[in-house]
């Protein structure tokens, strides 16, 4: 299995974050007009939406020409994108581009859930290698990560559900990607008792 080859942190960050701060803008200059194509009249939230699957399958192409790479998340998640975009074009309805959200959260909650049943982290099956740990912290982390991904599909149903579209895509862009972040940076200073050191250190 070919290792990912190395490429500048911030051409990275800008690749896999580039495509929702580009939709975010889009629907921001374009969320009051509406759209007539092929006769059906779409609204700017779901002509931002569509013209954010190809922006982010250009992003993730670039990504695996620099890299030879791509995670499975990352190929998961832009499917997820690619279906629910089409079935918000095709039936002319914003809510399954909402449902998006909530559906990547909870098959995460599910897929760590199942692995926590089976007594395994399939965390660390995909991560050991970039952050080696001990098989408690694994699980420790998996069980943490599991919750918070549930939680983040709850709080995206009842976000799309109870507030304006404004107030999700805001929400969307910038409060779930914080909150999922600051979440980890917490576990992994709470879970150092459990990193194995690295043992190639020099000895001289």
């Amino acid at each position: 299995m070919a290792d990912a080859k190395p490429i500048n942190p911030i051409v990275k960050q800008v690749l896999e974050l580039g495509p929702t701060i580009a939709f975010f803008l889009i629907y921001l200059r374009i969320k009051e007009d509406s759209f007539v194509i092929g006769g059906t009249e779409y609204t700017g939230f779901i002509v931002a939406a569509l013209i954010f699957v190809p922006i982010l399958l250009v992003a993730m192409a670039i990504l695996w020409m620099l890299t030879g790479k791509l995670s499975r998340m990352q190929v998961f998640t832009a499917f997820m994108v690619i279906f629910f975009g089409g079935l918000t074009a095709w039936f002319n309805d914003e809510r399954f581009f909402k449902m998006k959200t909530t559906i990547v959260y909870g098959l995460f909650a599910l897929l760590l859930g199942i692995g926590l049943l089976r007594g395994q982290s399939y965390l660390a099956l995909v991560m050991n290698e970039l952050m080696p740990m001990r098989e408690e912290g694994w699980m420790i982390l998996t069980r943490r990560l599991c919750a918070a991904f549930a939680g983040l599909a709850i709080a995206n149903e009842i976000v799309w559900r109870t507030m304006s579209t404004d107030a999700w895509v805001k929400i969307e862009t910038f409060g779930f990607p914080v909150v999922l972040m600051a979440f980890l940076m917490w576990q992994f200073i709470r879970l150092q008792e459990y990193m194995i050191a690295d043992e190639t250190t020099d000895e001289t």
